[in-house]
């Protein structure tokens, strides 16, 4: 499969300069006691600070 992941985090080690997350996969975990059904039930694990 060859997915493309885009992503506006700028300060994450694998974003680059055209919005792409330069990772071959990524993890998304849910936040903590988060039960929304909403947008801000989960993050992107897979983030690093550059």
């Amino acid at each position: 499969m060859n997915q493309t992941i885009h992503c506006s985090v700028e300060t994450c080690r694998h974003h680059s300069q055209k919005n792409i997350c330069e990772l071959e996969a990524i993890d998304v975990r849910p936040n903590c006691n988060c039960h929304s059904g909403k947008c801000d039930e989960s993050m992107c694990g897979s983030y690093a600070k550059k």
